[in-house]
């Protein structure tokens, strides 16, 4: 949490651009969302607590400005020197950029931290590129599932990511609350909150049914991993990875229903042709900004002009990339606006 990375994600988006709103989730106010839902349950299963909290605090440290339109715009600016992924980039700001202690780079996180921010969504066959490095120093086990509180970390993203953004794209009036009406679990929760609560004005409607819906996501994920707990007996946390399946997980309904929810978001508030309208725009300010600073590394801001000095054209993109993924939603905006706008100061 005293990390220079964790402070960015103030700023950098989750669906919305960070200044359309100020009440609209960042990942920030995500990455807290989700380490509270994912320590109340490592605490209701006797598990760590902490390890919980630390994986899912720490998942999203690797993201882009933008949100996933910019990674998807650095990963194509990337692809001629072995792409851009946002876990790779996690694994890569605890390990190597976060530049903290005299004696060593990266955080002094423990072997299980970072195994699990590694693999919370379960093994790595085909590992991206400094994972595959990152291997030889220190074996993650890539093959095997992670520890049964990096599993709660990446659930409790599930949970956060769909209730919040339902909250979020109600607010943003992207859609309304009876557009909901027949989305399983989500119309049916929003119904009973009107019929006990006749009148009820729309944001504490939108609240409570918010409320209760996480409880009820929790109350499922936490009954269907004590069934598995009680099938599979592991008597140990090596036991768990060496499972071959998921031990955390939501029962086939919920799991169903888990997958409704996403397919409403994305057709209804991640193409939005509002949201769309923002994502071309990030697009392509970072594939702008990447394009300029690989071909003219000279205008990077010393401490990184320093380290592509002496560097091949794929050793620089590497670098380039980590500076474009470094920088906040605004400072990509300013970056930009520095540097292609002729009448603006630089």
């Amino acid at each position: 949490m005293h990390s220079t990375a964790f402070r960015r994600l103030q700023y950098k988006t989750q669906v919305f651009v960070y200044h359309e709103g100020d009440h609209y989730r960042t990942r920030l106010t995500h990455s807290l969302e989700v380490a509270q839902i994912a320590r109340s349950l490592a605490r209701a299963l006797g598990l760590n607590e902490d390890l919980a909290e630390a994986v899912a605090l720490a998942h999203d440290l690797g993201h882009p400005p933008f949100g996933h339109a910019g990674e998807d715009a650095l990963n194509k600016a990337m692809e001629p020197y072995g792409g851009f992924d946002h876990n790779d980039q996690t694994l890569r700001v605890l390990t190597e950029l976060e530049r903290r202690y005299a004696a060593f780079d990266g955080l002094n996180l423990t072997w299980e931290t970072l195994e699990g921010v590694a693999k919370h969504n379960g093994p790595v066959a085909d590992p991206p590129p400094f994972m595959r490095a990152y291997q030889e120093r220190r074996d993650v086990e890539r093959s095997t599932y992670a520890s049964a509180e990096a599993q709660l970390a990446a659930l409790s993203d599930d949970i956060a990511y769909n209730n919040h953004d339902v909250d979020d794209g109600l607010r943003a009036g992207l859609f309304g609350v009876a557009d909901l009406a027949e989305l399983p679990l989500v119309g049916p929760v929003f119904a009973e909150v009107l019929r006990d609560n006749p009148g009820l004005e729309t944001p504490r409607l939108v609240h409570e049914a918010v409320r209760r819906l996480v409880d009820l996501m929790v109350a499922d994920l936490l009954a269907e991993t004590r069934r598995r707990i009680a099938a599979f007996a592991p008597t140990s946390a090596d036991a768990v990875r060496a499972l071959g399946r998921p031990l955390a997980g939501f029962s086939p309904a919920m799991e169903e229903t888990n997958r409704a929810i996403k397919s409403f978001l994305f057709e209804r508030m991640y193409r939005h042709y509002r949201v769309n309208r923002a994502t071309s725009k990030a697009r392509r300010v970072v594939a702008d900004l990447f394009r300029l600073l690989l071909a003219e590394p000279q205008i990077l801001p010393t401490e990184w002009r320093r380290q592509c000095e002496g560097q091949d054209e794929r050793a620089s993109a590497r670098i380039v990339a980590d500076y474009i993924a470094g920088m906040t939603d605004r400072f990509a905006f300013e970056e930009h606006r520095k540097l292609f706008d002729l009448n603006g100061a630089s």
